[in-house]
């Protein structure tokens, strides 16, 4: 049993203000692996005052001491990835195959590609007599979501740090295991004291009193669109920046001259990794009228071939829904699919056979025939859920596939690489894959309309963290 009753603040593992704790679940039986303490206004507020402390003397840090700092975190972090790799199946349920090559390394990336961009970033710029400075915007609040757990507190954490500014992170109550061995790496790796902070708690408590603080500078926030909303209206009273990566329901355009059998089963299988609980994943499959059919039951036989079960077992390939809320929610947008007529061609509603009792498990789905006004066509899963939506022509794709109130990440898939690439600029989304690419930590990750605002990743995520001052004269008489 998991027991994690103490936050950190300024470089110590200290006493909450209250008692009240939390049970976490395994998802994988249902049943409780452990617990933590849930914090509250005041443990905020001490967080928030360390990490005014620190930022006084670690915005003026040089770029050498900031990599000093990242480099000693990865140094930590390469030498935790197994403990990682196991907490992060316990506490969301991802197999282990994917915990180790996929969840951990994220991690590794991030931190790495935060090391490579600040080596070459650009903090001024000279306009003739006027410097322009991009200076730390301050005390950032992070809150993190369960989904993909170290990659997004990862991926907050490394520019923040790259740009000089101080935090304070709450972590999903459903998946802490991970950010308390990350908290045990940033302490390991000698951050300085206040400059991480760490609070437990829930986010009517701790991420509202985040979000609304005065001394909080900024929000970085990865969430569902409502939660994102919720933290906007409230971090307006003391109109800080929120950067926000929210939810998304991305569409994949399957040109008529595609190869229907390699792009469909590829991507079928892709939409159930992590058991659908990726905000990118490619869930609206648009394909021509005239080869649903066959799109079908190429996607039917895919699903197939996905080993839904213990995550701790090597065959199994998508492990459990990572807590019971969102395990119902699943099952309610199943039916919501069959109610409303879409052609159910695998999974579906129920419990699959052969998975541990108690657990979280679903079967992977797919539904052929679905109508763009459908519920499960417009409304993020979250789950292991694939529509097929049929389309007349080129025209028609491009506006299903805009026709959302989402814009987080899309595809096109075409044999002809010049008639792909124009059909992705026409696409209204932050991100797009062409023809099966690969993904690039490096490139900026983030979305447009109600998936949220702002960059992650690489050296466009530093934006968010600064603010940019103008010096006018500053090179008055010089050369």
């Amino acid at each position: 049993m998991r027991t994690l009753h103490k936050h950190y603040i300024g470089g110590e593992w200290v006493e909450a203000d209250a008692s009240k704790v939390h049970d976490v679940i395994n998802p994988a039986t249902g049943q409780k692996s452990g617990e933590m303490v849930l914090g509250s206004t005041a443990d905020v507020d001490r967080a928030v005052a360390a990490a005014r402390k620190a930022f006084e003397t670690f915005q003026f840090s040089t770029r050498e001491d900031r990599l000093e700092v990242l480099e000693n975190i990865l140094a930590e972090y390469k030498r935790r990835t197994a403990d990682l790799a196991e907490v992060i199946t316990l506490e969301m349920g991802a197999p282990k195959s994917l915990a180790q090559k996929a969840h951990v390394p994220a991690g590794i990336g991030h931190l790495s590609e935060a090391i490579k961009a600040l080596k070459a970033y650009e903090f001024f710029e000279d306009r003739g007599p006027t410097r322009i400075v991009k200076e730390p915007i301050g005390v950032v609040g992070m809150i993190t979501p369960w989904n993909w757990p170290i990659n997004q507190i990862s991926c907050k954490v490394a520019p923040a740090i790259a740009t000089g500014c101080t935090m304070v992170l709450k972590p999903s109550e459903v998946a802490p295991y991970s950010a308390q061995i990350f908290t045990e790496i940033m302490d390991a790796a000698g951050v300085p004291a206040g400059v991480y902070n760490l609070v437990y708690g829930e986010g009517q408590v701790v991420g509202e009193a985040l979000s609304g603080h005065a001394g909080v500078d900024m929000m970085s926030v990865t969430g569902s669109t409502r939660m994102g909303s919720a933290v906007q209206a409230n971090a307006a009273k003391t109109i800080k920046r929120v950067a926000q990566e929210l939810g998304g329901k991305s569409a994949n355009i399957v040109l008529d001259d595609a190869d229907l059998e390699q792009v469909v089963s590829r991507d079928t299988v892709a939409v159930m990794r992590n058991t659908g609980q990726t905000c990118t994943a490619l869930t609206r499959m648009l394909v021509p009228h005239s080869r649903m059919d066959e799109a079908a039951a190429i996607a039917a036989q895919a699903a197939s071939t996905v080993v839904p079960g213990d995550p701790n077992k090597d065959e199994t390939t998508m492990g459990p829904i990572a807590h019971g809320d969102q395990f119902r929610k699943v099952g309610e947008m199943m039916q919501a699919g069959i109610d409303e007529g879409a052609r159910l061609v695998a999974g579906g509603p129920g419990f699959p056979e052969g998975c541990p009792e108690g657990g979280f498990y679903v079967k992977p789905t797919v539904f052929a025939n679905v109508k763009p006004e459908m519920t499960i066509a417009r409304e993020e899963v979250f789950g292991p859920v694939l529509s097929i939506i049929g389309y007349g022509d080129e025209d028609e794709a491009v506006r299903i596939a805009n026709d959302s109130d989402y814009g987080l990440s899309g595809a096109v898939q075409s044999k002809d690489h010049a008639r792909a690439q124009k059909v992705a600029a026409k696409m209204r989304t932050g991100m797009v894959y062409i023809n099966g690419a690969a993904g690039d930590l490096s490139a900026p990750f983030g979305g447009y309309k109600q998936s949220g605002n702002g960059r992650e990743w690489g050296d466009h995520a530093f934006a968010d963290f600064l603010e940019v001052k103008s010096v006018l004269g500053h090179n008055q008489g010089i050369g």
